[in-house]
C-alpha cells in the first residue's frame, strides 16, 4: 500500500545509493521528470544534487524550502539517510505547492555527451584497399550505464599491410571514452614504430600498467597482408576471431592465452599465425558481441558464427557503400531483444578474389567524348567500392582536366588523341591520368569565371601534378581511399573569425589573413591560396602578420601549399613577424625549410 502511494503521489520520490549515478527506485512523477542527477532542479537558489552529495556524506538530514527554479512556485525538498544496499543512501522527496508545474523548470535532458564521446573517438573512415573490404561497426548498450569502452581501428602500414584491432576498455561512460582514446592513441603510435604483435602488445601492456583507467582492457590485435592473406595476430584478454570461409563454413582462430594488459607487466606474447585464402573473411568483435546469459558457454560464439555466415552469404553484403556493412548487419544479427546487452564493436575484413584491372581509355579530345568517360570512370570507382561523396569528387576532377584537353589543348585546329587511365595500388591510392599530345596555355592572370580547373581539382583529391612536355600535357590526379560515412547535413554551419583578402596590385597576389585562424578559418585561407594560385601553378604570397592565433589545421594548410608549389616549381613565401606567436608556431612545425619565412 505504501508503495503504491508512493508511485502516484504528485511529488518527484527517489531512492538513491551513493555508489550509483541512477536511483534505486523512483516514483511516476521522478520518471517523468528525469531520474538521473543532472535533472534534479535547483530549489531557492541550491541545486538539489549539491544537497543530495551532502546528506550521503554527512549522513544527517536536509530540508529546504523556496521557489524552483528561477521564479517558480514554493517547492519543498526534504532529503532523509537511509541504507541501500548495504551502503549510505538517501530517500529524496521534490514536492512544488503546484502538483501541475510545468516541467521546463527542472533542467533539460542533456545532450548525451558519452555517445558523443565514444562516436567522435571511433575511427571516422577505414581504408579502402584494392584486395580488401573492410567495414567496421559500433553500438552502444541499450542501458545506459552498461555504456562502455569498446573501440575498433585499422592502421594502414604500406605494402598492403593493414593492422585490425578491437578492444574492450574497463569502466563505462565518460571514464571508459577516455580510456579507449588514449589506448587507441596508443595503440596507432606503437603500430607506426613497430607493427608486430608481439611490439604492439608489449607496448600496449606497459602503457596500461602505468594507467589506472586502461588497466584490465582487453584487445585483439593482428596485421593482415591482403596480397598474401599472411594474418600474424595476438590478444590479451580478448575472444577469438571468427573466420568465414568462401563457402560459408566458420571456425574461430585459436589465441594464445595472455590476461588483459597491465594484469601482468612484462608477460611475453606469443604471436600465432594464419593464411586468410581469397574469398574468405575475418570477423573480429568485442565482448559485447557474445554478452549475455546462455545455458552453455559455446552458445554465444555459436549464435555469432551463424549470424555472421547468413549475413557474408547475402547477395550484395560485400558490394554496400557505407562503412558500416556487413560488421553493422553482424552487430545487428547479434542483439537481444532486450537490445545491446553490452557494447558491441565489429570489424570485419573480407580478401578479394577478384582484383579489378586499371581502366584504360583512349578517346578524342572533344567534349563529346566527355559523357562517356564519366560513365565509364563512375562504373570503375563504384565496383571499387567508393562511396558517393569520393566518387563524384573524382569524377569531377577528371572531368576538368578532359574538359581542359578538350578545350585548350588543340586550339585552333582538329581535335587530337587523348587519353584515360586509373589504377589503384595496394596501398589504395587512386592515381588518374589525362593526357592529350597538345599545347599547354598557361592561365591568365586573372581568369575570372574561367580557367579554375586547376583550382578545383586540387580542392578535390590529394594531389594535382601538371607535367608539360614538347609535345603534349599529363595531369595527374591522386587519392587515398577511403570508406567515409556520410557527413550530417543536419549539422549547423560553423564561422570564424578570421579575415581571408586576396591582394593583386603587387607583382604577384598576395593572401592576407588577420584574426584567429582556426579550423574554418583554415579552410578560407586553403581556398583563397589555391585561388590566387590558379590551382597552384602560379607564385603567391602569404601574409599573416595580422593573425592572433595560428592553429594546427592552419599549419597544415600551408604544408600542403606549400607542397604544390614544389611541385610546380615555386616556393611559398609567408610573412609572419620575427619573435611572434606564428612564426614560432611555423617554425616548430618544421615548415621553415619548406616556405620562404619573411
Amino acid at each position: 500500500m505504501l508503495v503504491a502511494a508512493m508511485e502516484s503521489a504528485p511529488a518527484a520520490i527517489y531512492v538513491l545509493g551513493a555508489a550509483t549515478t541512477e536511483p534505486v527506485w523512483a516514483n511516476a512523477r521522478a520518471r517523468d521528470l528525469g531520474t538521473g542527477r543532472d535533472r534534479l532542479p535547483v530549489v531557492d537558489g541550491t541545486p538539489v544534487a549539491e544537497l543530495l552529495e551532502k546528506v550521503l556524506r554527512t549522513g544527517r538530514p536536509q530540508t529546504i524550502c523556496g521557489p524552483l527554479g528561477a521564479g517558480g512556485p514554493a517547492t519543498t525538498v526534504m532529503v532523509r539517510p537511509l541504507r541501500v544496499h548495504d551502503g549510505p543512501g538517501a530517500l529524496l522527496v521534490v514536492e512544488p505547492q503546484d502538483a501541475a508545474t510545468d516541467t521546463s523548470l527542472w533542467p533539460s535532458p542533456p545532450a548525451d555527451g558519452v555517445e558523443q564521446a565514444q562516436l567522435s573517438l571511433l575511427p571516422p573512415s577505414l581504408p579502402l584497399l584494392p584486395d580488401l573490404h573492410l567495414s567496421g561497426s559500433y553500438h552502444r548498450a541499450s542501458v545506459e550505464e552498461h555504456a562502455g569502452g569498446d573501440w575498433f581501428d585499422t592502421v594502414a602500414l604500406g605494402s598492403g599491410r593493414v593492422a585490425l584491432v578491437v578492444g574492450d576498455a574497463v569502466g563505462h561512460g565518460v571514464p571508459a571514452a577516455g580510456a579507449m582514446s588514449r589506448l587507441r592513441g596508443a595503440m596507432r603510435s606503437s603500430a607506426l614504430r613497430d607493427p608486430s604483435p608481439a611490439a604492439v602488445l608489449a607496448a600496449l601492456d606497459a602503457f596500461a600498467a602505468q594507467m589506472e583507467d586502461v588497466e584490465g582492457a582487453s584487445v585483439f590485435y593482428g596485421v593482415l597482408d591482403a596480397g598474401t592473406g599472411d594474418f600474424a595476430y595476438a590478444a590479451a584478454g580478448h575472444p577469438p576471431p571468427l573466420v568465414v570461409g568462401p563457402d560459408g563454413t566458420t571456425r574461430f582462430l585459436p589465441v594464445p592465452t595472455r590476461p588483459p594488459l597491465g594484469s601482468l607487466p612484462g608477460v611475453a606474447t606469443t604471436v600465432a599465425q594464419h593464411v586468410l585464402e581469397q574469398g574468405a573473411t575475418l570477423v573480429l568483435f568485442s565482448n559485447g558481441a557474445v554478452a549475455g546469459p546462455a545455458p552453455e558457454a559455446s552458445q554465444p560464439l555459436d549464435r555469432l558464427a551463424e549470424v555472421a555466415a547468413g549475413v557474408l552469404a547475402t547477395p550484395g553484403a560485400l558490394e554496400s557503400e557505407g562503412p558500416a556493412e556487413p560488421a553493422a548487419a553482424i552487430a545487428e544479427g547479434v542483439r537481444s531483444p532486450e537490445g545491446w546487452l553490452d557494447d558491441v564493436a565489429v570489424l570485419v575484413a573480407h580478401r578479394r578474389d577478384d582484383a579489378q584491372e586499371p581502366l584504360q581509355m583512349d578517346l578524342t579530345a572533344d567534349p563529346a567524348a566527355l559523357p562517356g568517360v564519366r560513365r565509364r570512370l563512375g562504373s570503375w570507382l563504384t565496383a571499387l567500392g567508393m562511396g558517393e561523396q569520393d566518387r563524384v569528387g573524382v569524377m569531377v576532377a577528371v572531368g576538368e582536366a578532359c574538359a581542359n584537353a578538350a578545350e585548350h589543348a588543340y586550339r585552333g585546329s582538329e581535335p587530337g588523341p587523348m587519353s584515360v587511365t586509373a589504377r589503384v595500388d595496394v596501398d589504395g591510392v587512386l592515381t588518374v591520368t589525362v593526357r592529350d599530345e597538345g599545347t599547354w596555355r598557361p592561365p591568365d592572370r586573372d581568369p575570372g569565371d574561367r580557367g579554375r580547373g586547376l583550382l578545383i581539382m586540387r580542392q578535390l583529391v590529394d594531389r594535382v601534378v601538371l607535367e608539360e612536355e614538347a609535345k603534349g600535357t599529363t595531369v595527374t590526379l591522386s587519392l587515398r581511399l577511403r570508406r567515409s560515412p556520410e557527413t550530417d547535413e543536419d549539422r549547423p554551419s560553423a564561422s570564424s573569425s578570421a579575415t581571408v583578402t586576396v591582394d593583386r596590385a603587387g607583382p604577384r597576389p598576395v593572401v592576407r589573413v588577420s584574426g584567429a585562424v582556426d579550423d574554418f578559418g583554415a579552410e578560407q585561407m586553403r581556398i583563397r591560396l589555391l585561388e590566387a594560385s590558379h590551382g597552384g601553378t602560379g607564385r603567391v604570397e602569404l601574409d599573416l602578420v595580422g593573425v592572433s592565433l595560428f592553429s594546427s589545421a592552419a599549419v597544415r594548410v600551408v604544408l600542403a601549399v606549400a607542397r604544390i608549389g614544389g611541385d610546380e616549381g615555386w616556393r611559398l613565401v609567408v610573412h609572419a613577424p620575427d619573435g611572434g606567436i606564428t612564426r614560432h608556431v611555423l617554425e616548430i612545425s618544421g615548415l621553415g625549410g619548406l616556405v620562404d619565412l619573411r
